[in-house]
Formats: C-alpha cells, sequence, structure tokens
C-alpha cells in the first residue's frame, strides 16, 4: 500500500511556493489516491494536471500501482482546514451543527476554537404590531460543527 505521509508531504511540498494548500487526502486500500486543494484565488485544470503529473514523477506505478485523481474543493465542498474558514471571513456560509440545527449567517470573524456568524432573526419588541430584523453575532465553538461550507443562496 502507498504511503500517505510520503504523498501528504510531498504534496505539501510542491504547493509551499503557491496560494494553494492540500485540504484532504484519501488513499484506498486499492491504492486510489484522492488529492484535494484549495487556494485562496482560483485553480484550474492546468495547475491541477501539472500538480499530478509532478505526484506521478515522484511516486513511480513500476513499484506499485494506483489511481490518482487531483481536484479542487468546489464551491459547495465542506471546509475541512482552518485556511478554508480563514479564506471565507466576510462571505455567507451554511453551517450544520452536531445537533442538526441548521444556520445561515455571515462568517465574522475566527478564534483559536470558535468563530462568530452573524445572522439576522426576527425579533418582536415591546410595544410594536410586527417583528424587525435584528442582527446576532453568535459564537460557535469549531466542536459543535458537524459540516459548514460557502453558501450560494444566502
Amino acid at each position: 500500500m502507498i504511503d500517505k505521509e510520503k504523498i501528504q508531504a510531498f504534496v505539501e511540498g510542491a504547493l509551499a511556493d503557491t496560494d494553494c494548500y492540500l485540504t484532504d487526502l484519501t488513499v484506498s486500500s486499492d491504492n486510489d489516491i484522492v488529492v484535494e486543494i484549495d487556494s485562496t484565488g482560483m485553480i484550474d485544470i492546468d495547475f491541477c494536471s501539472a500538480l499530478s503529473r509532478r505526484i506521478e514523477e515522484e511516486f513511480s506505478r513500476d513499484e506499485e500501482d494506483y489511481t490518482l485523481e487531483v481536484g479542487s474543493a468546489g464551491l459547495t465542498s465542506p471546509f475541512k482546514v482552518r485556511r478554508q474558514w480563514e479564506k471565507n471571513i466576510g462571505n455567507d456560509i451554511e453551517v450544520v451543527l452536531k445537533g442538526g440545527k441548521k444556520l445561515l449567517g455571515r462568517l465574522v470573524s475566527l478564534t483559536e476554537d470558535a468563530f462568530v456568524l452573524q445572522t439576522e432573526e426576527k425579533v418582536k419588541k415591546e410595544g410594536m404590531k410586527r417583528p424587525v430584523l435584528e442582527r446576532l453575532d453568535m459564537e460557535i465553538p469549531f466542536a459543535d460543527v458537524k459540516r459548514a461550507s460557502y453558501d450560494l443562496k444566502f
């Protein structure tokens, strides 16, 4: 079986002088390798192809046969690494908490263990006939998050 740590170290080294970073790497028991990268900018297919060729040059298929897929994290892919959270500060995101509650809002800031999500909620104020929209800043621990991704619909 192909050594996942060696591939990971190689990919991280290959991406070191770029604005790209590794978000996920899987190696199945059948040696199917999937490399997922993201960037602060855009990633085109030529970049993915070049990275794929570099991996194939470094890890010979003559020594151990494998399949390789290199791609970018899609817009709706869940956040897997901190740099994806950092990249999306100021953007609208969708968060699903471990309890199943779904939240939509703007990612305002990050701390070491949590993030602040700005949401709008209808609140009935005393003396008013109709509820009004009020902005709420919610601090949510990363430990409570089941899934978070960029929200295209918000």
